[in-house]
């Protein structure tokens, strides 16, 4: 079994996730946003997936009760040390080929973002001290200084 996320990584989540949920419950959005554990079928066979922190999809039908099948639109990954490997290598080749449109890479450890915008083929180095906007959603923009992480 693999070690549970500490505090700081729950943390992180539950802070995004919360400034994402209400921003598309504002705005009447079509899209769900979920968080870890939940399943995410990225290729047809149905049986390997992978569990990102935060899962933010706008296709309702690739929902079902076992999770997502299909790419997200967006993921969030909070890297932990042991799974940085994981998230900057393997699962950034994995969201990539099956169609995520944007993958952040949040990693407290080294106090940066890295955001991959896949649908302008671009992207970035943030800081904790950013504001950060979003590519699937062009109005909103997440201040890492209000997150209350520490």
């Amino acid at each position: 079994m693999a070690a549970p996320p500490n505090r700081g990584h729950q943390r992180i989540v539950g802070e995004l996730y919360t400034i994402i949920n209400n921003y598309i419950k504002k705005k009447n959005g079509r899209c769900e946003v979920d968080i870890a554990p939940f399943a995410v079928f990225l290729n047809e066979d149905d049986n390997n997936y992978v569990e990102p922190d935060i899962s933010v999809i706008c296709d309702e039908d690739k929902l079902n009760d076992r999770g997502c099948s299909g790419a997200p639109d967006w993921i969030i990954e909070v890297v932990s040390p042991s799974s940085r490997r994981m998230d900057y290598i393997i699962k950034l080749f994995k969201y990539r080929t099956a169609g995520v449109r944007e993958y952040w890479i949040v990693d407290p450890e080294k106090n940066r973002i890295t955001v991959y915008d896949f649908d302008e083929e671009n992207g970035g180095e943030y800081s904790f001290d950013d504001v950060i906007s979003c590519g699937i959603y062009e109005d909103l923009m997440i201040d890492f200084k209000d997150l209350q992480i520490k």
